[in-house]
């Protein structure tokens, strides 16, 4: 298990998805709160990614140059950034938006209903 997370558990666990999700969640809620382009989150999280890696090695004495740890704390930080994204544009668009849209979900909208299609 340590040479897909780099480290033990624990550290990943910590760095990983608590210090580094922490930063990938905050980017991809920037990026979706300014209207950027969805496919900006991934450059940003591989950079979150190599942060992470030399972040686990400084501190922890974990491998620096591991492409499978690197791989796989970049896609965890991927999955963090996108979620907050989409959590982060749906509450945008039916705040900025309440006439046109409602929240279908914590990461959706819909076009809102009129009365009469409400029943």
């Amino acid at each position: 298990m340590q040479t897909i997370l780099g480290s033990n558990p624990g550290v990943f666990i910590a760095m990983t998805v608590v210090v580094a999700g922490f930063c990938a969640f905050m980017t991809g809620q920037a990026i979706a709160v300014t209207w950027r382009a969805k496919w900006q989150i991934y450059p940003y999280a591989l950079l979150l990614g190599v942060a992470d890696r030399f972040l686990v090695f400084a501190m922890f004495d974990g491998p620096l140059l591991s492409w499978t740890a690197y791989l796989s704390n970049s896609l965890v930080l991927i999955v963090i950034a996108e979620l907050a994204f989409r959590y982060a544009r749906a509450d945008k668009m039916i705040t900025q938006y309440p006439w046109l849209y409602e929240r279908d979900g914590p990461f959706g909208w819909r076009a809102r209903r009129s009365e009469e299609e409400r029943g």
